[in-house]
């Protein structure tokens, strides 16, 4: 452990001496004047009618966005995560299951390397401008995610309840679903509200590429410089995460209780 310690320590002082971090330009008084400028503007916030309406909907278009997203993440990361994991069911014992598993593996790790943004990017080109190109993004990098963490969860679940009913004849669907899936039900339902309350900051983001939502609205209002209406938006978007964030927080104590 201290070996490693020491290497944390190493590589810590390494990335500072390699890049070119200019503290004295940042700190430097001149650069501090034209950040407080900066800051200033974005006060106060736009607060006309037709403007907050605007913003509603963007709040709940980006709402939507991640609810969603999550929602068939979270199908299709537990379809993958029963061929990810399929060395725990009878289908281990057929020569094909190690080629399912390595498979599906491979295909998780393509999902969730590749970043949502750039998931959106692509997606854009088939499904056009607007919040289902952004959907689909965070429903394929999300899959990839959970589909892991499913996966993790079904390998490490007590196999005994799925022997029982599998040498009574039961088929394998049904074997998933009255033996382990009630084992690893809480684990899914946490995860899956995990990666909701990162999905609502991601669904926030997507809006850059021209996804939808709120950030659309702030890559708009911030291109314009109109920093009030950007103010706004940047505080719709706060107050989302926040609402999100204590929601899924509530859900994981009361499925904890």
């Amino acid at each position: 452990m201290r070996w490693i310690g020491l290497g944390i320590v190493a590589l810590v002082v390494l990335s500072f001496t390699t890049l070119d971090l200019r503290w004295s330009d940042f700190l430097s008084p001149g650069a501090l004047r034209s950040l407080g400028r900066f800051a200033v503007s974005f006060f106060p916030p736009e607060t006309s009618a037709a403007f907050l309406r605007r913003t509603l909907d963007g709040t709940l278009e980006t709402l939507a966005m991640s609810l969603l997203g999550t929602l068939l993440a979270a199908v299709g990361g537990l379809a993958l995560a029963l061929g990810a994991s399929a060395r725990n069911h009878d289908a281990h014992r057929s020569m094909t299951a190690p080629l399912l598993r390595g498979a599906t593996r491979t295909a998780l790790n393509v999902l969730r390397s590749v970043p949502e943004l750039v998931w959106a990017s692509l997606l854009l080109i088939a499904a056009g401008l607007g919040p289902f190109s952004g959907t689909l993004a965070l429903a394929v990098h999300t899959s990839g995610v959970l589909g892991r963490l499913f996966a993790e969860s079904i390998e490490n679940a007590p196999p005994e309840p799925a022997f029982a009913l599998r040498v009574r004849g039961i088929g394998r669907l049904r074997v998933f679903l009255y033996a382990t899936l009630p084992q690893v039900w809480p684990q899914v339902i946490s995860y899956t509200l995990y990666r909701w309350e990162n999905n609502i900051r991601a669904a926030a983001v997507l809006g850059v590429v021209g996804a939808g939502g709120l950030g659309q609205m702030l890559y708009y209002h911030l291109g314009l410089f109109q920093m009030r209406e950007s103010c706004t938006v940047l505080i719709a978007m706060m107050g989302l995460v926040a609402l999100v964030d204590a929601l899924s927080y509530a859900a994981r104590r009361w499925l904890n209780r």
